[in-house]
């Protein structure tokens, strides 16, 4: 209190000039048409520029949530594109009809851990067994591939990525359909190589490297990345193209974890002819 009295005193002359000032533009603007207009339109400015900032500042700290939510929107999306879907042909006598059954199931989830500077990475998701997700599953982003399932918990798993040494994934070129194999040198995690493509395919620097479609892991056409070199052993009858991947694996937030419906029942038939699986 006594604190309170001593600033009263000691700032008496400027408390006391702002008084007088407050109660000069009540009375000018009640005595003035205007001058209170011109006081509310400063006053709506002054507000309406706050108003603005909060709002922005409102919605800055939102975009959190409007990831998740476009992300799941996106998910569903994808679950309904027609890659997603495989179309069954129904006869019965002279009768035909055709059903689409879903193949492909897109679930969004978070990286809550990466690497790029080794030569065996890892990813981290916020996603688990509790969500339905399980090993061997792909995982793409809105840019490309990257990666695919190998550790699940209860609500978080690992990927194997592209950027790693046991990574091999089933791709091709996309203007000519010629087969190859996705791996990393282990050095610049914005490039990789497509190896096992053979010399007479017509490839070209720019060309687009898709995946293939040949797994039961990763859908047909996901994006890879484009060709950034050609190179050919001499007497060697296949290419090595040096590949830029679409994706930038050190900035990756959002992606999806891709169900494959019919992959158990693809796994059982492979098993019972020997076929190696593919990836």
């Amino acid at each position: 209190m006594r604190n309170l009295l001593t600033f009263l005193i000691r700032h008496h002359f400027f408390i006391l000039f702002v008084i007088l000032e407050i109660i000069s533009i009540i009375l000018i603007s009640n005595h003035s048409y205007y001058q209170r207009t011109t006081i509310i339109n400063s006053t709506n400015q002054v507000t309406g520029s706050i108003n603005r900032s909060f709002h922005s500042i409102r919605d800055y700290f939102g975009l959190r949530k409007v990831n998740q939510k476009l992300a799941e929107e996106n998910a569903i999306l994808r679950s309904v594109l027609s890659d997603s879907l495989t179309v069954g042909e129904i006869r019965e006598m002279t009768v035909k009809d055709t059903v689409y059954g879903q193949v492909y199931q897109y679930i969004p989830a978070k990286v809550v851990g990466n690497t790029v500077n080794r030569s065996d990475n890892f990813i981290m998701l916020n996603q688990g067994i509790l969500q339905g997700i399980r090993k061997d599953m792909a995982v793409i982003s809105p840019a490309g591939i990257v990666g695919i399932v190998k550790e699940v918990s209860r609500n978080f798993c690992t990927v194997l990525p592209v950027l790693h040494s046991q990574s091999k994934i089933s791709a091709k070129v996309k203007k000519s359909d010629q087969l190859g194999t996705i791996q990393w040198d282990g050095f610049n995690y914005r490039r990789g190589t497509l190896t096992d493509v053979p010399t007479h395919a017509v490839v070209a620097i720019g060309d687009t490297v898709i995946t293939s479609g040949m797994s039961q892991i990763f859908p047909e056409g996901i994006m890879i990345g484009t060709v950034h070199d050609i190179d050919k052993d001499e007497g060697d009858n296949f290419y090595t193209l040096s590949i830029d991947f679409s994706v930038d694996y050190n900035s990756i937030s959002q992606v999806y974890i891709v169900r494959n419906f019919y992959k158990e029942e693809l796994d059982r038939l492979r098993a019972l002819t020997g076929m190696e699986e593919v990836q």
